[in-house]
């Protein structure tokens, strides 16, 4: 008997225009959401203002149309995404989440640059430094990050209905929830943003295991544990060669193969061939069921570095 979800989410970032990497994760989500009757939710990941562009949130749309890929919430075009549903409209409850934070003694501030995180760790992760500082959190370039010191062994939902150990990764110690601009930072908006909307079934690529584990221990430090319930879905990734797909680079972006003159159908077919799936799969359906029906003897749903 399958397990009830009742909200997904298609959460790009519009930071370029999306590539088949993006369009394979759509489809994922398609999929389990048709087979397991949860609606879609469109949530355009725009809280960088550096990086987003009207083009690219433009782009979104436009792929989304092309394939024909249904949603159930969200915006319909640029401007009501920028008048109803962009970030910017959810500072609100980004800020109480902080808040909540900073009034249990959760997080410190910290001024380290990008050259201090080098000097002292070979890849550039964060070793403490100002954990005894004390510095003011309201201070001028001051980045808050969460005390990570009661790391504790939490427990990560994974598709379809198992419980597996999530150790918070190295890379993830003590990382940061508020930037050094005053915004949120990714790990607790993505948190807060799955809260708000009511999601329960999250589908991302492997390469975000750390972010869920990380996202998994900040739900823990807040009241009710949003995410406590929420199922994660980590699929392969679609890669060019060894190299995982870049936005930046515009690695096999849709927008391109549609110019070069690709179909719908011939995208399709190559985006079922990333996942190795077989037979003519020229649609929407067609790739559902060819994803399904895989999906119950070679469970893509693998990533996993704690076993």
């Amino acid at each position: 008997m399958n397990p009830p979800f009742q909200k997904t989410r298609l959460a790009p970032t519009p930071s370029g225009y999306l590539h088949i990497g993006n369009v394979v994760s759509f489809l994922i989500t398609s999929s389990l959401a048709r087979n397991h009757g949860a609606r879609i939710l469109l949530r355009i990941d725009d809280l960088d203002e550096r990086r987003t562009r009207v083009k690219f949130i433009q782009d979104i749309f436009d792929t989304l149309e092309f394939l024909e890929i249904p949603y159930d919430e969200g915006p319909r075009t640029v401007a009501e995404h920028q008048q109803q549903f962009s970030q910017r409209h959810r500072m609100d409850q980004y800020e109480e989440l902080l808040q909540h934070l900073k009034e249990n003694d959760q997080a410190f501030g910290c001024d380290c640059s990008r050259k201090n995180l080098r000097q002292n760790h070979p890849k550039g992760w964060y070793t403490g430094n100002c954990l005894q500082r004390h510095l003011d959190l309201q201070g001028k370039n001051i980045s808050w990050r969460l005390d990570t010191r009661t790391r504790g062994l939490r427990q990560l939902r994974t598709y379809p209905d198992s419980i597996k150990p999530c150790h918070l990764p190295q890379s993830m110690n003590y990382f940061v929830v508020r930037k050094k601009d005053s915004d949120p930072a990714y790990q607790l908006t993505s948190v807060a943003d799955d809260s708000y909307f009511g999601v329960d079934l999250v589908v991302r690529g492997e390469d975000l295991w750390d972010s869920s584990c990380a996202q998994i221990h900040l739900s823990a430090h807040l009241g009710g544990d949003p995410l406590s319930q929420v199922t994660f879905f980590h699929h392969p990734l679609v890669k060019d060669g060894e190299q995982k797909l870049s936005k930046s680079e515009g690695a096999l972006a849709i927008k391109t193969l549609r110019e070069n003159g690709l179909s719908k159908e011939e995208v399709y077919l190559l985006a079922a061939r990333q996942l190795g799936l077989k037979g003519p799969i020229h649609s929407l359906t067609a790739f559902q069921a060819s994803f399904m029906d895989k999906l119950k003897g070679n469970h893509f749903n693998h990533h996993n570095p704690e076993c």
